[in-house]
């Protein structure tokens, strides 16, 4: 038995020698093919690869299996963190909904104690923004809403948050809108909690300019601009950003609108405030000699006469002074009897 295993060893150690031998010399073949630059060569490379490589399809198919389990596998994992994601977003929404929902109602409550009127003009038509009309020298964009709808030049334009602009152009199925950040935009404001008035311009940057501020020194960072009712552009009152302060340290306005996401705008229906041009008869204007003056006109009025009360003892007549008007001159004597 000894003598076996001894004949067994010798044979196998030459075999493994001659099988790595001849192995290490084909590599080296295909190391020196792969590596010969010669048109035959390359032609034989070809050949090989075409007749070689088609037959190996089921040597790669595991392999394959393996990459594609793989792949699923952080598909599912993304998904997965994807879900997670949405369900903490999804319960934050609800928190903020339930939210909303007690301050509509005490909103209501407050509206109805303090028996507010609100505007029944003040309503909104939505379009979608069909193009962007915009350009270097230009920014404005197009709706789908114009004559038909009842849009009329001039109206202010929203994207829900915040003003957006105007219409400048009306058709009969769309309408066009200019931005606030067009260099021909030019917007009256006021900016809170100063009250200062100025005029938002455009410059076509996405920060429009403050002109015209009374005060600038007074003003902050993040100080709130809404719209005035001066010249009866706008409906007073509607969010328009906040201050900032530029690089070029002028005043400039971080606009509450999304203009990278403008699909939909909503077009506000509002009407000229009334104006009132009498001051009333409370306070009559009076002339340098204290004659009272007709607010209405300006004319002179009739002073009040004095009215008589019938005396039934003495059976006469006895005129009663009138009372003076607020601001009327008084009488220098008593009157006549």
């Amino acid at each position: 038995m000894p003598s076996d295993r001894s004949n067994e060893a010798d044979y196998v150690r030459p075999v493994r020698r001659l099988v790595i031998g001849v192995l290490v010399l084909v590599l080296f073949g295909l190391f020196l093919l792969w590596r010969i630059d010669s048109p035959r060569i390359e032609r034989f490379r070809t050949a090989v690869v075409d007749a070689v490589v088609p037959n190996m399809d089921w040597a790669m198919a595991p392999i394959t299996g393996v990459a594609r389990m793989i792949e699923d596998f952080r598909s599912y994992a993304r998904i997965y963190e994807q879900n997670q994601e949405l369900r903490r977003e999804l319960q934050q929404m609800r928190a903020w909904r339930e939210a909303a929902l007690q301050l509509e109602q005490r909103n209501a409550q407050l509206l109805d104690m303090a028996r507010v009127r609100l505007d029944p003009q003040l309503t909104h038509v939505t379009g979608v923004v069909m193009a962007d009309a915009g350009s270097p020298y230009r920014q404005s964009v197009l709706l789908n809403v114009g004559a038909r709808d009842g849009i009329i030049d001039g109206w202010a334009v929203m994207d829900g948050l915040g003003l957006a602009g105007r219409i400048a152009g009306v058709g009969d199925r769309s309408s066009r809108v200019i931005l606030l950040t067009d260099s021909n935009s030019r917007v009256p404001v006021m900016v809170q909690p100063t009250g200062q008035r100025a005029l938002l311009s455009g410059d076509n940057t996405p920060l429009p300019v403050l002109d015209f501020v009374e005060s600038p020194e007074s003003l902050r960072p993040g100080d709130r601009v809404i719209s005035a009712s001066d010249g009866g552009v706008f409906p007073p009152g509607l969010l328009v950003g906040e201050v900032v302060m530029a690089t070029d340290g002028r005043l400039r306005v971080q606009l509450a609108a999304d203009y990278g996401r403008l699909d939909f705008l909503r077009v506000l229906r509002s009407r000229p405030a009334e104006r009132i041009e009498q001051s009333g008869t409370l306070l009559r204007p009076v002339a340098g000699d204290g004659t009272l003056l007709d607010p209405a006109t300006g004319a002179p009025s009739q002073p009040p006469q004095p009215e008589t009360v019938p005396d039934p003892a003495a059976g006469s007549v006895e005129a009663v002074p009138a009372v003076p008007l607020p601001g009327a001159a008084a009488s220098d004597g008593p009157p006549d009897e």
